[in-house]
């Protein structure tokens, strides 16, 4: 409904707002005396279009029926939140677009506008503890039941309504599903299997939409069911069943600017829970201080970061670290990184056009962390790939004699972590 039909909706749906509100109706617990007073809402709009004042509606009762579907469900969204195939919907003010199971970006057919987006962005909100208005203009929440991410910006920090709604995959990620989907090969799984099955320290990189949640989920699957599991995130997206261990969510501060639980105050809990692992979700900033101490008490440690390359994720791993503030030199956060830091997994994505799969996300390299003499990074690849779509290969190197140990000790007495990567055992 282009032009003037959309122009009739915006106005009807406003004074059927105003209605509902005026009436104290909630159109969800009585639909039928929301539908009366959205077809009064109709009838008052064709009866000034009929006087001159505007087009009149064609089609009476199809706008009823899309006002009443704005009013208690979400509007033109409704059918795209109820798609399993929409993996990320984006909107922008009036406009609306979503990937699909292809990873395909494609526009809504129907059109919005940005005050019913606006609504269904606080819909989608009322169920939790997070607001979205002029004291709070930056929001994330988990919304649909836990199954989804929301991120929403509004003036004046935007110049419009921007929100991204970002859909789990509900599958359970195995390493053993990431091989079959083409993101590494079997020797590269197994070799990740191995290391989760110790108290490694393992770092996940990649731009945004490579995979780097998938990945961790599956490897947390790949882990130990005797091993102590604590997972912080500042939204949840992780779940994976834990046999022994939880996530916790961090809180943004309450209406009165109090009640902050950040990522940092939960890695500062959990490291008093006495944890095999600990699981940060995406290191942003000061929580990267507390995996310093993480690894000084003898936990191993998973996390996700944004990065262009392995090297670079090392990097920036320090930088979030430094962004606490506790007057630690850059080369001492280098050098416990490095001494305790066992493997950077990075992942990258790509579009493809000429193909019906669309987005390809694939494992690029696995550096192993070296002893170094120095208070810098050393690193060796194990496995690498030249670019997207290019075999993953092993380099033919072993990570250091340590970690070695340690993974062959974890393993049964016929394996051999060598046997791993030279292909002659799959352990998936």
């Amino acid at each position: 409904m282009n032009g003037s039909g959309g122009h009739a909706y915006e106005e009807i749906r406003r004074r059927a707002v105003a209605l509902v509100e005026e009436r104290r109706i909630d159109p969800q617990a009585d639909r039928e005396r929301a539908r009366s007073l959205i077809g009064g809402a109709v009838d008052e709009y064709q009866r000034r279009a009929h006087a001159g004042g505007g087009r009149a509606l064609r089609n009476a009762g199809e706008m009823v029926d899309r006002v009443l579907r704005s009013l208690v469900e979400y509007g033109p969204l409704t059918e795209v939140l109820a798609r399993s195939d929409v993996e990320e919907v984006f909107i922008e003010g009036s406009r609306v677009s979503l990937i699909d199971g292809t990873g395909r970006l494609r526009l809504l057919d129907e059109p919005t506008t940005e005050g019913e987006n606006r609504q269904v962005v606080q819909r989608l909100l009322a169920g939790t503890d997070r607001h979205l208005d002029a004291a709070n203009p930056i929001v994330q929440a988990r919304v649909l039941d836990g199954t989804a991410r929301l991120t929403a910006v509004i003036p004046p920090i935007s110049d419009q309504l921007s929100a991204t709604l970002r859909r789990y995959a509900l599958r359970k990620e195995t390493l053993a599903s990431l091989v079959e989907l083409g993101a590494m090969t079997t020797a590269a799984a197994g070799f990740l299997w191995a290391a989760m099955q110790t108290a490694s320290s393992v770092l996940i990189s990649g731009p945004p939409g490579a995979g780097k949640t998938s990945l961790l989920s599956a490897l947390l699957n790949a882990s130990p069911t005797h091993h102590c599991i604590r997972c912080c995130e500042e939204v949840r997206e992780l779940h994976v069943p834990l046999v022994h261990g939880s996530f916790y969510e961090a809180r943004p501060p309450g209406l009165d600017g109090t009640g902050e639980i950040s990522l940092r105050d939960l890695v500062k809990v959990v490291l008093a829970m006495r944890p095999d692992r600990i699981v940060v979700g995406e290191v942003r900033s000061a929580e990267a201080f507390e995996l310093t101490r993480a690894v000084n008490a003898g936990c191993g440690f998973a996390c996700t970061i944004h990065a262009n390359s392995a090297r670079d994720a090392l990097m920036a791993l320090v930088n979030a670290a430094l962004m606490a503030g506790e007057n630690v030199e850059e080369r001492v956060v280098r050098r416990v990184f490095a001494a305790t830091l066992d493997l950077v997994i990075h992942l990258d994505r790509e579009m493809r056009r000429d193909t019906e799969t669309g987005l390809r996300r694939q494992v690029m390299e696995v550096l192993a962390v070296v002893p170094s003499l120095h208070d810098d990074f050393s690193t060796g690849p194990i496995f690498a790939r030249p670019r997207l779509d290019a075999p993953l290969e092993w380099t033919g190197a072993l990570p250091p004699d340590d970690l070695v140990e340690r993974i062959d000790r974890s393993l049964p007495a016929s394996i051999r972590l060598r046997h791993i990567l030279e292909g002659r055992v799959n352990v998936l």
